[in-house]
């Protein structure tokens, strides 16, 4: 084969791709210069494929496969909601997930598929813990029980990466963001991740005349990372990171702040003036998972953040208006 033979361009196909990740993928390859010439990216959403079908009937996945014949994967379905959620519905999001990432995985590699990066979270990792939380942490002690479903399913993927790398060579690998929060996210006053959520109860309240409820106290610490930021990192790690291993994706540990912070930037963004009341009878979930994002910062020490006040002022103007489109 010739030495200057160009490899053939990447055919993407991204899972979950009308979500808040997905959406936000699609943006930076249609609007930043992100796909590279010869690319074919495609987005999959729920409506055209189950992908939750059981492990005996795998029809709709391998005819989504079949369709669009991936070289690469970008794999963001999952079944997602907010803390209280989870808290009712763990069994539901553990077979869910479980489904969903085998069915993806393993279609990948019964098509040839060169990269898979599936996407994580952060409430992986162990409930009680040393911080900063590092890759090396993932599988150090259970999660927290608000969401031991989710978390155990998300898991499973670094396994299954390592399992199909040592068998079959398959570099398939995941990323570990933080709290994303944008546009296009769900945002369901219940059901929805905390910024989202708060950004609806916040516009609602404004609108009614009422007192913003928060659920909690406000004291558990989060690292938000906006998620263009995250795209951005998305398409960096299918491109140039080949390490099976998993790398977060987050702000700094510097950057870790109380929830109460975040809903005062939202009253700021959204320009409510009324009270704000913090509902301690609802659980806080985990207090704190501070990350570090020490591995990412060795590969690209110089990648720019969007400052959290700006990424809410952004989500909260998408929100207000687009509200008619928004998952609410």
């Amino acid at each position: 084969m010739d030495s200057q033979t160009k490899p053939e361009p990447m055919r993407v196909l991204v899972t979950g791709g009308s979500g808040l990740v997905g959406k936000a993928i699609e943006h930076v390859v249609k609007q930043e210069g992100g796909c590279l010439e010869g690319e074919q990216w495609n987005f999959l959403c729920s409506k055209e494929a189950n992908l939750v079908c059981s492990a005996r009937d795998l029809q709709q996945t391998r005819a989504v496969f079949e369709k669009y014949r991936p070289t690469h994967v970008i794999h963001l379905a999952a079944k997602v909601g907010g803390l209280y959620l989870h808290m009712k519905e763990n069994l539901h999001f553990l077979r869910d997930n479980l489904r969903i990432n085998d069915n993806v995985l393993q279609t990948s590699h019964e098509r040839g598929v060169t990269k898979v990066v599936s996407c994580l979270s952060s409430c992986i990792f162990p409930d009680k813990t040393t911080y900063p939380i590092d890759e090396s942490m993932i599988h150090n002690g259970p999660p927290h029980d608000s969401n031991f479903g989710y978390s155990h399913a998300k898991r499973m993927i670094d396994i299954q990466n390592r399992g199909y790398f040592v068998q079959h060579g398959r570099r398939y690998t995941a990323v570990i963001p933080t709290n994303v929060y944008g546009p296009y996210d769900n945002f369901n006053c219940e059901n929805g991740h905390v910024l989202s959520a708060l950004m609806h109860k916040t516009y609602a309240a404004k609108k009614e005349g009422t007192p913003l409820q928060v659920w909690g106290s406000g004291t558990p610490r989060r690292q938000f990372i906006y998620s263009l930021d995250v795209a951005r990192l998305f398409l960096w790690v299918l491109r140039e990171y080949d390490e099976i291993d998993p790398i977060i994706l987050s702000v700094g540990e510097e950057e870790e702040l109380p929830i109460k912070d975040a809903v005062e930037m939202i009253a700021d963004a959204l320009d409510f003036k009324g009270q704000i009341v913090f509902d301690t009878s609802k659980s806080d979930g985990q207090m704190k998972k501070t990350a570090s994002n020490a591995k990412l910062r060795r590969y690209l020490p110089d990648f720019t953040f969007t400052p959290l006040s700006e990424g809410i002022k952004k989500t909260c103007d998408w929100f207000v208006n687009n509200y008619d489109i928004a998952r609410t």
